[in-house]
């Protein structure tokens, strides 16, 4: 069966400055996004394109970024508290925002807030994460097979909370409100 859509049966479309621009404008109203992922973006059109405009496509791609910021469509720290407000609520560490934050491409100074909530969060992140999956506290049975206890260290440890967090949670029996509470206590004091 053919490939109807072949590179090679596809024309590239011209691009300049204004249109360049115009991609900008619409991109930022439609996503909030950072200024390194606006870039990449106006870069990739610019590859996929004929460039047509007398000036170069790098120092247009730049200016267009300049102006968005300029005009507040894009603010690094207001994206990175925004994001990584968004991934504690969903359960994630803070490692796991710094590393996001990092390919967003949200520089340490931009970020150090978000991060910082991040880690004062951590620990309601991460109960969240287990009533998610379902483990610990949460689940429906104890977990007696240490190679489930370790899996489930594991995917804490891939949400980017730390391991001793994650078995202090995981050691937790299904229904045990006084010791949920007691961690809870000594969470708040840490």
């Amino acid at each position: 069966m053919p490939n109807r859509r072949a590179p090679s049966d596809r024309r590239k479309k011209s691009l300049d400055a204004a249109r360049l621009d115009e991609l900008a404008l619409a991109y930022v109203a439609r996503f909030a996004t950072s200024r390194a992922k606006l870039a990449r973006y106006l870069a990739r059109k610019i590859r996929e394109s004929d460039w047509t405009d007398e000036a170069d496509a790098m120092t247009s791609c730049e200016t267009v970024v300049a102006k968005m910021e300029r005009l507040g469509f894009v603010d690094d720290r207001q994206y990175a508290a925004m994001r990584g407000a968004a991934m504690t609520r969903r359960g994630l560490g803070a490692r796991r925002v710094k590393a996001q934050l990092w390919v967003d491409g949200i520089g340490e100074a931009d970020a150090g807030e978000a991060i910082e909530s991040a880690e004062a969060a951590a620990f309601a992140a991460a109960l969240g994460f287990a009533r998610r999956r379902r483990v610990g506290p949460y689940a429906s049975g104890p977990a007696a097979d240490p190679a489930l206890r370790e899996r489930q260290v594991a995917a804490f440890a891939r949400a980017g909370h730390a391991p001793g967090l994650a078995r202090r949670i995981l050691a937790i029996a299904p229904g045990d409100e006084a010791a949920l509470a007691a961690l809870d206590e000594g969470a708040a004091l840490d």
